[in-house]
C-alpha cells in the first residue's frame, strides 16, 4: 500500500483556560524527555519532518490585509506540528498516540492531499 504524508497539528488550551497547567517538576519533564526520545526512536521511519514549536504571535493574511494572530479568544492554541509518513490514519493515529499529551492537549491529524 502506498504510503500517504499526514499533517500531526498540536494543540492546547490557552493558560488562562480552566485546565490546570502547572509547570511539571524537573523530575517529572526528565520521564517526559525520556518518553519522547524513545518514541522518536520507535517511529524514525514515519517522522519525515519533526516540525516544530510555534512562536506565540504572528500575521494573518486575509482578501482584506493583514492582521496580527492568532486571535486571542481562540479556544485552542496552535503550539507546533510535524508530518509523519503511513499507509493509513490508522497508522498515522498510531503515530500520534505516542507522542504523550499534557491534560487540555490535542493532536490533529490531517492527510495531505497530492499536489
Amino acid at each position: 500500500m502506498p504510503t500517504r504524508k499526514y499533517l500531526l497539528i498540536h494543540r492546547s488550551a490557552p493558560a488562562s483556560g480552566t485546565v490546570n497547567r502547572e509547570p511539571p517538576s524537573p523530575a517529572r519533564m526528565q520521564e517526559m524527555f525520556a518518553a519522547f526520545n524513545a518514541w522518536k526512536e520507535k517511529f524514525k521511519d514515519e517522522i519525515v519532518d519533526m516540525g516544530g514549536k510555534l512562536e506565540a504571535g504572528g500575521k494573518v493574511l486575509t482578501a482584506s490585509g493583514v492582521t496580527d494572530g492568532p486571535f486571542v479568544e481562540a479556544k485552542e492554541i496552535v503550539g507546533g506540528y510535524m508530518l509523519v509518513a503511513a499507509e493509513s490514519y490508522d497508522r498515522a493515529l498510531e503515530v500520534a498516540r505516542g507522542i504523550g499529551l499534557m491534560p487540555g492537549a490535542s493532536i490533529e491529524i490531517r492527510e495531505v492531499a497530492d499536489p
